[in-house]
């Protein structure tokens, strides 16, 4: 994602990410050998100090599966998102028994699978063909449900569009069961709310799929940042960018599977697929509006979110182009920042501590897409400035981190990913694959050389405070690539996240089932609140995924209503449910 970054300077960054890494977990045990209170991401072997990155179980802690029996799980949403998780998943924590979407064409698809080197390889290659034609298959959460006993199912892997996300998790919740929803939390922060609230009253799991917080690749980059070794951040950029302007030809073979009375796409733009004959055939308008939920402003919060009387349900989409592209949607999908800037977002939040944000400011054009180039009814470009507090924020106000965040539609020269800058060095987090390091010139030093071409190795004061310094060679024994090198396969499950993020919602569930939990805190003897089930939660819960979503659907009021929001403390508070307890609150029964 750098501007100006040469092949050359790109493998100088990994190893000197990789090198850092290396020195600083070779320090820590050297001083620290025996340390209770850590978990090393490395281990150091014997030979020269090598170091090895441990596995992802090691790291999150839930390496002790051994005994336990796959958790039986049904996949609700069989799309995009959906095809992922099948591809990524692992049977031996998680074994799917039933699998549930409305649209014909998606239920072929998660059976069928894409051609490698695509990462949603479908049921038949997982499991393989004759096991995969013994998994149930259902066009209805209710009629998933009511099967849930006979199928033996304890937990559900969510993977709907958005506006789906609150009825149906509450839904799996009532039926009894633990629930990994996929990322945005919700639509709104009151639907975050409800959700932690039924998660809390049923004493369930809910696990939201940011899969950053299991990404080794983003463990390590965080184990650097948390040293000290880039000094005091003040700028985190962040983007993803796509290009869609390309023209979209489709073959007369082609578009013989799909509905002639709806329009094609006429650029390449994955939120806006045809329509298929399949699913136009059975889900005509009377079939739609059957797809129905009761929305948020008509449940009782006050009274565990039960229907207030005389509330009438709505249905989930006005007509089958919004159920096919519902990302395209403001209603259903929440756009750009919902879907693509939730990611970086919630890796700044990572980055940072997950410190809550002072303020948003942002604009949004609809400047490309419209007639004859797939109308959306969503922004096609955002720009966003967050402010976050520094560390010394609470009594020196000036201290704030400036986090912006931008995603265009027609220009992918940079991709996507973060770059952290601070006053030591520079760390770029790139496509979930690649982390590169570069440290800064210190002027004091005539001989000290910083920058894209300098190589470093890192030494550690006696007051444990790490410094790079420029080398020509690496020394210490080196550090194991964490970076994805050239020419390296495109996906990695370790460094996805996707894997480790549902293998842990596994462990977390069949620790839950050994003895009682609960999303409680207690004060630890440092005198800080803290989870007390933190062990055995998923590092991705309720109310940490309810901040990224304060974070991106905040944006979007910024965008809509061009303003500067500042965060109200009691909207990250779920069980703060007065008026003005909500972003959304600011704007209620006015207009744009």
């Amino acid at each position: 994602m750098a501007l100006d970054l040469t092949p050359e300077q790109k493998a100088i960054g990994a190893k000197n990410f990789a090198q850092a890494a290396a020195d600083l977990e070779r320090d820590r045990q050297a001083k620290s050998p025996n340390d209770p209170t850590r978990r090393t991401f490395m281990k150091v072997a014997a030979a020269a100090g090598a170091v090895v990155p441990v596995s992802a179980a090691v790291y999150f802690g839930y390496e002790q599966w051994k005994g336990n029996k796959p958790v039986k799980v049904a996949l609700i949403g069989c799309g995009d998102e959906g095809n992922i998780l099948v591809g990524d998943h692992n049977p031996a924590f998680t074994k799917i028994v039933a699998v549930c979407d409305v649209r014909p064409y998606n239920m072929e698809r998660i059976f069928a699978g894409e051609a490698a080197p695509s990462p949603r390889k479908g049921l038949n290659k997982v499991y393989g063909e004759a096991e995969a034609k013994t998994i149930a298959k259902y066009d209805t959460v209710e009629a998933l449900l009511a099967d849930k006993d006979k199928l033996g199912i304890e937990g559900v892997i969510l993977a709907t569009p958005l506006i789906t996300h609150r009825p149906m998790t509450i839904q799996c919740l009532e039926a009894g069961l633990h629930v990994l929803c996929e990322k945005l939390m919700a639509r709104t922060i009151a639907d975050c709310k409800a959700m932690i609230a039924k998660a809390k009253e049923k004493g369930l799991l809910l696990s939201i799929g940011h899969q950053r917080h299991y990404s080794m690749l983003y463990a390590h980059a965080l184990e650097v940042v948390n040293s000290g070794l880039i000094g005091d951040i003040k700028h985190i950029r962040a983007l993803w960018h796509r290009n869609n302007s390309w023209d979209m030809k489709y073959s007369d073979k082609e578009k013989e599977a799909f509905d002639a009375a709806y329009d094609l796409p006429t650029i390449r733009d994955g939120w806006y697929p045809p329509i298929r004959k399949q699913d136009s055939a059975k889900l005509p308008q009377a079939e739609l509006d059957k797809l129905q939920f009761v929305p948020i402003a008509a449940l009782d919060a006050r009274n565990k979110y039960a229907p207030k009387p005389g509330s009438k349900p709505e249905p989930y989409y006005t007509d089958i182009k919004e159920l096919v592209r519902w990302r395209i949607s403001d209603r259903t999908g929440g756009g750009l920042m919902a879907e693509l800037g939730s990611h970086q977002l919630d890796a700044a939040s990572i980055f940072l501590g997950k410190v809550k944000p002072i303020s948003v400011v942002g604009t949004g054009v609809k400047s490309f897409y419209g007639p004859g180039k797939n109308p959306r009814d969503c922004e096609d470009g955002v720009f966003c400035t967050y402010e976050f507090p520094g560390p010394t924020y609470a009594t020196n106000k000036q201290d704030v981190v400036v986090v912006t965040y931008s995603s265009v539609s027609t220009n992918g020269f940079e991709d996507y990913g973060e770059c952290l800058m601070g006053s030591r060095g520079t760390m770029i987090v790139e496509k979930e694959a690649n982390v590169y390091l570069f440290k800064e010139k210190d002027p004091g030093k005539k001989t000290d050389a910083g920058g894209k071409d300098t190589a470093i190795t890192v030494t550690v004061s006696k007051d444990g405070k790490p410094a790079a310094e420029a080398s020509s060679t690496w020394g210490g024994g080196g550090g194991a690539a964490i970076s994805k090198g050239p020419g390296g396969p495109a996906w990695d499950s370790d460094i996805r996240g996707y894997r480790s993020e549902m293998e842990h919602f596994a462990y977390c569930i069949r620790a839950w089932d050994k003895r009682p939990v609960s999303y409680e805190f207690e004060v630890g003897a440092d005198g800080k609140k803290k989870w007390k089930h933190a062990d055995i939660l998923p590092r991705c819960h309720g109310e940490i995924a309810m901040a990224d979503a304060i974070l991106a659907l905040t944006a979007n009021l910024a965008i809509k209503h061009w303003l500067r929001i500042d965060f109200n403390p009691n909207w990250f508070d779920p069980d703060k449910h007065a008026a003005g307890d909500h972003p959304e609150d600011l704007f209620e029964g006015k207009k744009a």
